[in-house]
């Protein structure tokens, strides 16, 4: 009777990883690449485009001023970025590998096939896909199990959200570690429990992405007045504080179950060109549960505090606090 092989060994801790490679050095693999410069790791890095080592440089160099203000690592230096002449070199000695190729799946499937293959055994590969699900990907790698989602949100080295899945042949040990690798590396991780196509944030944004689209294809809106809407109004609430919880603070100290109450049957309104999930009581007593798991303790006086204060910080980072006559008076 044949036993199947052990899994590879992770090659370190999460905590441990000092060299990273970033394959793909555009506009997101070159984020990936200033982000781990700025938390001091070692970087090689590699891209098929002829002029990609300069661009690269560029990149981070335009990006180091930010980064600098953000606090970057004692040790932290653009010279420990080193781009190569071959994928080969770049992952030899890599402890972790982000993957940020271009957007179609063939490529993909190839791309992380190689670099399956030139990797040193047990290191993670990470994909940066923003909408592929894992599964479709490492199809045609020897060590599927290896491979997981990672992905940033443009720029990676400001935006703190990854999000962190992995495919059917993903290993689980291989998920956790690289959650723990990812907020080693200073980013707010969500670990996602299954696969979706476009995974959380994406979704949320194509579902307001398409609505704006039909208001100003309607005359509805123009877009002006959609970007205003948010950077004005929900965008700056939201900036603090989610919309899950931002909603459960309009049901006033009766939280998200009277909001649901109240506003509930507004779901059925045609506000927008989307299908309404059915608000029935297991969608019902998981948004409320979700919402009181989220508060931590917090009462909705707190949170409206909480909310309030984050506002008005966010307000005057931007100067945009509103300005008074003179006297104080509004008129």
């Amino acid at each position: 009777m044949s036993h199947p092989e052990p899994a590879p060994t992770l090659p370190c801790a999460p905590e441990a990883v000092r060299r990273v490679a970033c394959i793909g050095a555009g506009v997101i693999g070159g984020g990936w690449a200033a982000h781990y410069l700025a938390r001091g790791y070692d970087v090689t890095a590699w891209d098929p485009a002829p002029d990609a080592g300069p661009r690269l440089r560029r990149l981070v160099e335009a990006a180091w001023p930010a980064l600098t203000r953000l606090g970057v690592a004692p040790d932290a230096s653009q010279d420990r970025l080193t781009v190569t002449e071959t994928l080969e070199e770049a992952v030899t000695q890599a402890q972790f590998i982000q993957e940020s190729a271009p957007e179609r799946l063939e490529l993909k499937r190839e791309l992380l096939a190689r670099i399956d293959e030139a990797a040193p055994s047990g290191v993670v590969i990470s994909s940066s896909t923003s909408g592929y699900p894992m599964t479709d990907m490492q199809t045609d790698c020897a060590d599927p199990g290896r491979l997981v989602v990672g992905h940033p949100f443009n720029p990676p080295y400001l935006i703190p959200l990854v999000e962190v899945v992995g495919g059917t042949a993903t290993r689980e040990d291989v998920v956790e570690w690289t959650g723990r690798f990812y907020e080693a590396a200073g980013k707010s991780v969500i670990t996602m429990r299954r696969e979706v196509p476009g995974f959380i944030a994406n979704r949320l944004q194509e579902a307001l992405w398409r609505e704006a689209l039909h208001m100003v294809a309607e005359g509805e809106a123009t877009v002006r007045e959609i970007d205003d809407s948010i950077t004005e109004g929900p965008g700056l609430r939201w900036a603090t504080m989610g919309p899950m919880l931002t909603f459960a603070l309009a049901g006033g100290e009766g939280g998200m179950a009277h909001m649901l109450d109240h506003f509930g049957p507004s779901l059925k309104s045609p506000w927008t060109r989307l299908e309404a999930p059915e608000l029935d009581k297991k969608l019902y007593d998981a948004v409320v549960a979700g919402c009181d798991e989220e508060a931590e303790g917090r009462t909705i006086a707190e949170l409206v505090a909480q909310r309030d204060q984050g506002v008005i910080d966010i307000l005057r980072a931007t100067g945009r606090l509103p300005r008074f006559p003179e006297g104080g008076v509004a008129k």
